[in-house]
């Protein structure tokens, strides 16, 4: 391969874009590392929105042979139809075998390094566009002569995780965060959920959000106060992961405040649990992103450089500095239900 060829593989690759006292066991799985890190599976890194997912995918793509590609899932912002070629019409998608088709051959492709110039070039509406599609093919289709490792970073794919690990035998990491975190980054962003999304999709209402019906109903015919509507959306996501996390000790589930307090620890760990390779040039990539130097907060837009680059162990506590004690309280009050699986009472 030659430096231009590189220097595209590198350009799509990062999209120049122990016991635990709660978890009960270890945060990091450790069920068949030495198969998983023999075997180069495609992998999926999801969780809530605001849990941390672009950080911990590109500290993760940061290793040799990682092709990230970011959030093919979003109704507002997908990758390209040249990187997937579906469009996505409701935030969290819910897709099983039983109406898998029009996704399947899609991510199959895209799982496989498969870029669709075709469709791409249906979309370029100019030459800058159509250079890009280019260049974007033909750094896909190096990393796929090197047999590099699909990571698909996208919380909007978590309702839809099983079927993805199923069919594309992906190895999935779930990024949990506190929920006083989760509602006041969202708050902040003045990000509002369209319930009725959920309520459109009969299949993941039967089969992950049952015991939510009533209460997604009356959120989706009357919008909630802000705080409780976002402390609804985090039960709603948290108790699909604790359910995962029964149903598959092999997956890999990491709280964004432990990687926070500890990034060059937990996330070696993280790369021995996915069989990535760790290095000098990648524990620099993580202190660039995570080390004490950077900022605690941003203001920065949501996807600019800058708010990937934190001083991570401050991050951990911004809620509290932005939170009311009085927002607290009736966060807690409003997750008790499920936040317990996942914090204790010391880390509220």
């Amino acid at each position: 391969m030659d430096d231009a060829q590189r220097r595209d593989a590198d350009r799509a690759g990062r999209h120049v874009e122990a016991e635990h006292p709660v978890l009960g066991r270890a945060v990091i799985g450790d069920r068949g590392l030495a198969a998983d890190r023999k075997s180069g599976k495609p992998i999926l890194v999801t969780g809530s929105h605001r849990s941390g997912s672009t950080w911990v995918g590109r500290m993760l793509a940061a290793a040799h042979g990682v092709l990230y590609v970011h959030e093919p899932f979003s109704v507002s912002d997908p990758p390209g139809r040249g990187v997937c070629n579906v469009a996505f019409e409701r935030w969290f998608t819910y897709v099983t075998r039983a109406n898998e088709a029009p996704y399947y051959r899609a991510f199959k492709d895209t799982v496989a390094l498969k870029y669709n110039r075709l469709a791409a070039l249906r979309g370029a509406r100019s030459r800058a566009a159509l250079a890009r599609v280019l260049a974007e093919s033909r750094a896909w289709a190096a990393c796929r002569r090197r047999g590099d490792r699909p990571l698909i970073k996208d919380p909007i794919a978590l309702f839809s995780s099983e079927w993805l690990a199923e069919r594309f035998d992906m190895h999935v990491v779930v990024v949990i965060r506190h929920p006083a975190a989760f509602v006041s980054s969202i708050t902040r962003l003045g990000w509002r959920h369209p319930f009725t999304h959920f309520l459109e999709q009969p299949l993941m209402m039967r089969d992950v959000l049952a015991p939510f019906a009533h209460e997604i109903g009356d959120a989706g015919r009357q919008v909630p106060e802000f705080v409780d509507e976002a402390a609804l959306l985090w039960r709603v996501i948290h108790h699909a992961v604790a359910r995962f996390r029964e149903r598959h000790p092999e997956w890999t589930f990491v709280r964004h405040e432990d990687l926070s307090r500890a990034p060059l620890a937990e996330f070696q760990r993280l790369y021995e649990a996915l069989g990535l390779a760790w290095s000098t040039d990648v524990a620099r990539v993580i202190e660039q992103y995570s080390g004490d130097a950077n900022p605690g907060d941003t203001t920065a837009p949501v996807g600019s450089e800058e708010t990937l680059q934190r001083a991570s162990a401050h991050n951990v506590s911004n809620w509290r500095r932005r939170l009311s004690a009085a927002e607290v309280a009736r966060i807690r009050a409003n997750v008790a239900d499920v936040a317990s699986a996942f914090y204790s009472d010391a880390e509220w």
